[in-house]
Formats: C-alpha cells, sequence, structure tokens
C-alpha cells in the first residue's frame, strides 16, 4: 500500500495527469479517470487499485482517439484495430472500445463495404474491389452483399469509360487493344466484363483508334 503525495498535469498534454506514489512517479492517467475515480493527494492506494484505474483511464483515452480517427472518414473494425495497436493499447482496451463504437454505431462494416463500392465501383471492377476490403477486413457476407448493389450496366459503362481513357490518342492494332484488355483486368474487371468494354468500343462510331 502506498500514498499518492503528487498530481501534476503534463505539460504536452493537459487532458492527461502524472500520479506520483510515495514521491516517485506510478502512472499517467486522464484528467476524467482521475476525477471519476476521486484520485487526490492523500489517497492510500496498492497496485490492484492503481492497474484497474489505469485501465479504465486507457479505455477512455483509447475511445476518444478511436472516434475522433472515425470522425474525417468511415473506417472498418479492422482500421480502428490496427490504429489503437500502432498506438501501444493492450488488447482488452481495444476490445472494448471496438465493443462500444459498435454499439454507438460508429462502426459498420457492412454499411462501410456498400459505401465503398458506391464510389470504387466507379474507376474499378469487382473483383479488385473485393481484394480491397477483404485488405481492410470486411468479412465475406458483407462484401458479398455490398458488390451485389453494384449494376452490372453500370460495371460495363465504367470499364468502357476506362478502356476509352486508355485508348485515346493510341491507335487500335491489335497489340494496344491486347494492352488495354490486360489494364481492363488490372483494374479488377472479369474477362467478360473486359470483352464487352471491347466490343461496345469498337461499335462507337465516334470513337477515333
Amino acid at each position: 500500500m502506498g500514498v499518492i503525495t503528487s498530481i501534476s498535469a503534463q505539460s504536452k498534454d493537459k487532458t492527461r495527469c502524472n500520479v506520483y506514489v510515495d514521491g516517485k512517479f506510478s502512472c499517467a492517467l486522464t484528467v476524467l479517470a482521475v476525477m471519476q475515480h476521486r484520485v487526490k493527494v492523500g489517497m492510500q492506494v496498492d497496485d490492484a487499485l492503481l492497474a484497474a484505474i489505469q485501465l479504465a483511464s486507457d479505455k477512455d483515452e483509447a475511445l476518444s482517439k478511436a472516434v475522433n480517427y472515425v470522425s474525417a472518414t468511415q473506417k472498418t473494425k479492422k482500421q480502428v484495430r490496427d490504429y489503437l495497436k500502432k498506438k501501444g493499447y493492450l488488447p482488452v482496451v481495444i476490445n472494448h472500445v471496438l465493443e462500444k463504437m459498435t454499439d454507438y454505431r460508429f462502426l459498420d462494416d457492412g454499411a462501410y463495404a456498400t459505401a465503398y463500392c458506391g464510389y470504387a465501383s466507379k474507376k474499378k471492377g469487382k473483383r479488385l474491389i473485393r481484394m480491397e476490403l477483404r485488405a481492410k477486413g470486411v468479412t465475406d457476407e458483407d462484401m458479398t452483399e455490398a458488390l451485389d448493389s453494384v449494376d452490372e450496366e453500370q460495371e460495363k459503362k465504367t470499364a468502357l469509360t476506362l478502356l476509352q481513357k486508355y485508348m485515346r490518342g493510341k491507335t487500335a492494332d491489335r497489340e494496344t487493344l491486347q494492352k488495354g484488355f490486360r489494364h481492363l483486368l488490372s483494374k479488377g474487371f472479369d474477362y467478360d466484363t473486359a470483352r464487352s468494354a471491347l466490343s461496345d468500343l469498337a461499335e462507337l462510331e465516334d470513337w477515333e483508334g
């Protein structure tokens, strides 16, 4: 058992305090945790109590940082988890934050996947979008549901637009068209969609090779 002998605000972060026990630095807590747990000079504490308060402090701080992280753009659970890992938070803290943010609807991988497909489908194919969503930690179920919302005709239109852009100023010889075909594959379109784009391009009367 020890006694808290001093509590001082950190010079670089006024939302955090340094706590000293028996004249020695013990831990850093958020100001909110200090108030919530009524931490004050003269208070008797042991390692278990300080650890519990420290954990509560870390949870509050991590939640605040995670909310700020997703405030600018929507994120997946995996992205938030990776962000908090880099900040050095323990798994128990990260799991707490993810649970809270999911309950508060700050995190919704299904909604994220649908929104991502909405704008990504304007510049790439479903195959590439699926790979990107998987890398972001979206489940197969959420990916499939989101990708099903992408209109097939819209995907063909996007492929044609990208092919037109690629072929602009180029001669429509066999080698260049094959390169254009491979370009569409690299953008995540399947073979049928890429072939359809080549066929549609050939039928456009105002297209110049």
